[in-house]
């Protein structure tokens, strides 16, 4: 079967591979390198979010970090222990079975789970699609009528061209400072504000944000600031830290992930930040709407 899939990012990508790996002649259409799409900002920290709603999401994670565990050899994806703070009447999420050295303290909840570093992840991943012979061409969708199916996993802009209008943009800032050697990450959430610290090695992925329909990429330089002196506190290991620069992403976000077909059209979108923790799983779902 002739199938377009509409997004180069981590979800449009993994729909892809399954898809040329089921045999079905497959062409990525998306605006920009996979460095340059929203996915490459993500910090790369797979957990889903504790209180997502969706039952879905559960297998989709478990899926997504089987296949991360079978990808060790892959530049880019390595397990590291690490922990987030939750509300100790909050109970064990049941994501959590996907992970390993679960362990609990009052509202600290620790394991060890895959961290991604997504600029050098995406780049590999285009090439293994590449190598089982899907096309790409770089151009901005403006239509789902491309092909005999089209996955629509275009992200933000997968509301426009669905007439979607629950989508909407959550803005994420973070800030890179140089990695002193980290061999652990933490999450907390504190008075609204987001902290989290996520190494890869080179750098540190600090953050961040979430400013939900805020639609303009500039960096901040106030938040920006704020940001590192939240995780230096989080973190003392930063304090001499170089700060190596800014990024800034716009998530896709919405109630739920919209994952179901509609005719030709096979919409996956709306994972807000853990299209790199879902993607796998949605990817396998979207394969077997295909049929």
């Amino acid at each position: 079967m002739r199938i377009t899939v509409a997004g180069g990012g981590v979800v449009g990508l993994s729909c892809a591979y399954r898809l040329a790996e089921a045999g079905h002649s497959v062409t990525v259409v998306t605006a920009g390198k996979p460095a340059e799409t929203t996915s490459a900002v993500a910090g790369g920290l797979i957990y889903p979010p504790v209180a997502r709603p969706d039952e879905r999401v559960v297998r989709w994670t478990e899926t997504t970090v089987g296949v991360y565990r079978s990808l060790l050899a892959a530049p880019g994806i390595r397990f590291l222990p690490g922990w987030i703070r939750v509300a100790e009447d909050v109970p064990d999420p049941r994501w959590l079975t996907a992970m390993t050295d679960v362990s609990r303290e009052g509202s600290v909840l620790a394991f060890t789970t895959a961290l991604v570093d997504t600029p050098v992840y995406l780049t590999w991943l285009a090439e293994q699609v590449a190598a089982l012979g899907v096309r790409t061409e770089y151009r901005t969708v403006t239509s789902l009528a491309d092909a005999d199916v089209v996955v629509n996993a275009t992200g933000l802009a997968g509301g426009t061209l669905a007439g979607d209008d629950t989508l909407v943009p959550v803005r994420g800032q973070v800030v890179h400072l140089a990695d002193p050697g980290l061999t652990s990450w933490s999450v907390e959430e504190a008075d609204g504000d987001l902290t989290y610290v996520i190494p890869h090695g080179r750098h540190v992925v600090c953050g961040g944000t979430e400013e939900i329909g805020r639609n303009d990429l500039e960096p901040d330089p106030t938040v920006a600031a704020a940001i590192v002196r939240r995780c230096r506190d989080l973190e003392p290991r930063l304090a001499d830290a170089a700060v190596l620069g800014t990024r800034v992403g716009l998530r896709p976000g919405r109630p739920s992930v919209r994952l179901e077909r509609t005719g030709d059209v096979i919409h996956c979108y709306g994972h807000g930040g853990a299209g790199i923790t879902l993607a796998w799983g949605c990817a396998e779902d979207v394969a077997e709407l295909v049929g």
